[in-house]
Order: structure tokens, then C-alpha cells, then sequence
């Protein structure tokens, strides 16, 4: 059976009489990595920061683990770890050292266990050395094992590939590929990275003026990509018996199935069309992306 670590039903926020976040109703599953992406100001930040219970949801319900975030703070926050950007350490320390100052925090983190995580994020070969001494990438696994030491069921990530090299980006891929899937962690991370969205999440949101305009998984489908002459009239013929088709610089494009492309044709070659290209091609999560965001904007 499947749990819900993050539920999201109606949630809002207001300041003042503006209403920043508007019915955000998602969740999140243990073991699953789940994305939320959206142009600058959609409202991605403040909604992290209700989740972790740095600002309050005006309307709604925000639950981790099935606690409440208002009525049951402790219980829920103690299934969340987090990390927001460039976590904060104490330089002139280890990193060693400071897992040790978050251990404390804890009755029940032992010296195993954080040996464990520092296996698991790969600074076996440097965590008894100086946090200034370490890149960018040391940083963000060393964040990464303070967030996770407590062994959260809720991790939340906002932006954490910022600065990172392409070998960084990849080390936490990894990293966060084997939370999710070794030790069941539910993973919401935001990020501008479209490309590490598709690697990483197994469902993504599209959000946009502080609403969700999608929620679906990252799996990439394939289309009818179709170039012809007279393009209102194919255009509009098509969308008789295919009223999902799309239409964008001179290209049209229809979600069927492949034994559906040959009556395409026949159609288009029927009512005198001239067909310069028909060919199946992925769409990939940026059309996807650009598509929803576009929509909203007409709609």
C-alpha cells in the first residue's frame, strides 16, 4: 500500500487582501521523488515554506506523515528534513563536527547512524576535514546528511543544484535516486532544471500565479508530429477527429497511437494536402512545460 509522507488539500495563502497561493491540492508518496516547477514568482518558495511550517497556510490542509502542520507542529515537523538553497554550516568546523551539533538536537541519533549517512552522501574520504575547505557539491551532500540524519520520511529541496558543476549535478542525482529508492524517502524538490526533472521525479507540478495548472507524471510520450501546406484547413480538419492536436510554429501535433498515423495521412492526402513531414517524435517535459504556461496565460 502506498502512504501519502506530504498531503495537500485546498491549501491558500493571503497577505492582506492578496491572495498569493490559491487551492494547492497535491501529495507526495513514500519512496516517490516529485518535482514543482513554474516560471520566477509562481509561488514555489512561499509554498515550500508553508509546507515546512515557516509560514502559515491561510485556507486549507497541509499534513506530513498524516500530522497536521498547524495542530500537530512537532509531530509533523519531526518527519521533515529540509534543505533550502545553500544550507548553512559553521566553517571553522568539520563536517563531522557539525553533524554532531545537529545530532544533539535529537535523543536517538547515534554515532552509527551517522556514519551511515555520511556513507550514504560519499564524504567518508573528507568529513573530519575544515567545512571551508569544501566545494560547493561537499556542501550540499553535507546538507543533504544533516537533513536526513533523523532519517525524515519528508525531504524538501528547494533549488539544490544551484552552483553546482555537472559532475555535482550528478553526484546528487545519485545521492537522491538512493534515498528515494533505498531508504524510502518521500523527495519535493524545486528547480529551474528542467533536464534534472525528467532524470530525477517520478511526477511534477506545473505551477504558475500561485495555482497548480498540472500534475502528471514525467514519463515522456510520444506524438504525431505533422508539417503541411494550408495549415487552418489541416488544422482544422484534424481537429474534428482529434480534438487534443496542438498547433505551434507551423508544426501540428497529436497524442494517438502509431496504427492511427496511416488514416492521418490518408485524411490529409484525401481532402488535397500536401504532407511535407509526418514522423513520431518524444515530447519532452520543456514543451510540456512551455505549453501548460502558455495556456494559462491565454486562458
Amino acid at each position: 500500500m502506498v502512504h501519502s509522507a506530504l498531503y495537500i488539500e485546498a491549501a491558500g495563502k493571503k497577505i492582506g487582501r492578496q491572495q498569493i497561493l490559491e487551492n494547492i491540492t497535491l501529495n507526495v508518496h513514500e519512496g516517490e521523488i516529485f518535482g514543482l516547477i513554474g516560471p520566477n514568482g509562481a509561488g514555489k518558495t512561499t509554498l515550500i515554506r508553508m509546507i515546512c511550517g515557516l509560514m502559515k497556510h491561510s485556507e486549507g490542509e497541509i499534513r506530513i506523515m498524516n500530522h497536521d502542520i498547524k495542530s500537530s507542529f512537532r509531530a509533523a515537523i519531526r518527519e521533515l528534513g529540509a534543505v533550502i538553497e545553500n544550507p548553512a554550516f559553521y566553517l571553522d568546523l568539520t563536517g563531522w563536527q557539525n553533524l554532531w551539533l545537529v545530532a544533539n538536537l535529537y535523543k536517538s541519533i547515534t554515532k552509527e547512524r551517522i556514519l551511515e549517512v555520511v556513507e550514504l552522501v560519499k564524504l567518508e574520504d573528507s568529513i573530519h576535514d575544515k567545512v571551508e575547505t569544501y566545494s560547493l557539491g561537499m556542501k550540499q551532500r553535507l546538507g543533504i546528511a544533516q537533513a536526513i540524519l533523523h532519517k525524515p520520511r519528508l525531504l524538501i529541496l528547494d533549488e539544490p543544484t544551484n552552483g553546482l558543476d555537472p559532475s555535482g549535478i550528478h553526484d546528487l542525482r545519485e545521492h537522491l535516486l538512493r534515498l528515494a529508492r533505498e531508504e524510502g524517502t518521500a523527495i519535493f524538490l524545486s528547480t529551474h532544471l528542467l533536464s534534472e526533472v525528467e532524470m530525477l521525479c517520478d511526477r511534477i507540478a506545473i505551477m504558475k500565479d500561485g495555482r497548480i495548472l498540472e500534475i502528471r507524471e514525467t514519463a515522456q510520450e510520444e506524438v504525431l508530429v505533422i508539417e503541411a501546406d494550408e495549415h487552418e484547413k489541416a488544422v482544422a480538419l484534424l481537429r474534428e477527429y482529434y480534438p487534443n492536436l496542438t498547433f505551434d510554429k507551423g508544426r501540428i501535433r497529436i497524442m494517438i497511437e502509431k496504427k492511427e498515423v496511416p488514416a492521418v495521412n490518408a485524411l490529409l492526402v484525401h481532402n488535397h494536402l500536401n504532407v511535407y513531414h509526418l514522423a513520431y517524435e518524444e515530447q519532452g517535459l520543456e514543451h510540456l512545460f512551455l505549453q501548460s504556461v502558455i495556456e494559462g496565460e491565454e486562458s
